[in-house]
């Protein structure tokens, strides 16, 4: 049996092929950034998902691209909890952005792909090798106009009285914006980024409001300026997107590229289908 995962910092996407690449069962899992879950964590998460626990034994190859897994120390990390775990499976462990390109790109194109989903990146792909201008540390110093980034945005506008009264009453109607709630989030309860990341949602339904259009915009045209325009070939290849921020927020994404010139290329929700087909034609 070989699996073959997509992991972001919330959710993680499992599918089951057998040999000859027929798909078995698909199944989700909470996300298993190594970055900021303990082992214990991750073997809990593994452990209650049935699929993944009565086949465990069955998994000859994993295939694992995770958020979280940029350094090598991450990614030893992961595969020495999956060797424990999946006792007779061969184990890769690589980036996230490793998908977003197998998801995105046709054959040797050279392009850049970005996440923009509970966290963001951006890489370049010369057809043959991924490069990476800007090293990530993580969800408090970085992560441009990811859901994370917005949840952010939202709650300190929200606490600082920026937001429009009528809108910040919607707001406080659909989340619990209690300090303690939110602090003990944020620092005592896992996945903080995630948890910043639930109330983008918020800013996806009301985005037609001036005030969500600004913050949006704004949010865009820092990781255009952060990230994409590192690459001096920024404006001669096609800009794909992976994640749900990029998903939903379509018009504002292209009409800020269009901005500076950048031309938008693919945008997918979630690379696993477009993952699958890659290694199914590995297989063959």
């Amino acid at each position: 049996m070989i699996l073959i995962v997509d992991s972001g910092a919330t959710k993680a996407d499992w599918i089951a092929l057998d040999e000859e690449g027929n798909r078995i069962f698909m199944t989700q899992t909470l996300g298993l950034s190594p970055e900021v879950l303990t082992e214990e964590i991750i073997v809990e998460r593994l452990t209650n998902n049935f699929e993944l626990y009565k086949h465990r034994k069955e998994v000859t190859q994993l295939y694992f691209y995770g958020a979280g897994c940029g350094t090598q120390r991450m990614r030893d990390f992961l595969k020495g909890i999956f060797k424990d775990y999946f006792v007779h499976a061969s184990i890769s462990v690589k980036e996230d952005t490793y998908a977003a390109i197998y998801a995105t790109i046709n054959a040797e194109e050279p392009a850049i792909v970005c996440i923009l989903g509970t966290g963001s990146n951006c890489s370049f792909w010369d057809g043959t090798e991924l490069m990476q201008k800007v090293v990530s540390l993580g969800y408090i110093l970085m992560d441009d106009c990811s859901g994370n980034y917005f949840g952010r945005q939202l709650l300190r506008d929200y606490y600082f009285h920026k937001i429009p009264p009528k809108l910040a009453a919607k707001f406080a109607r659909e989340y619990d914006l209690d300090e303690d709630h939110i602090k003990n989030h944020l620092y005592k309860m896992p996945n903080p980024n995630t948890f910043l990341a639930t109330f983008a949602r918020f800013l996806i339904q009301n985005k037609d409001e001036e005030y969500a259009q600004a913050l949006i915009k704004k949010g865009m045209r820092l990781f255009i300026q952060n990230y994409i325009l590192q690459y001096p070939q920024a404006r001669e290849v096609p800009v794909h997107f992976v994640g749900s921020i990029s998903f939903y927020l379509q018009a504002e994404l292209r009409e800020m590229l269009e901005e500076q010139n950048l031309k938008l290329g693919k945008v997918l929700r979630r690379p696993i289908d477009g993952l699958v087909d890659y290694h199914k034609e590995l297989f063959a």
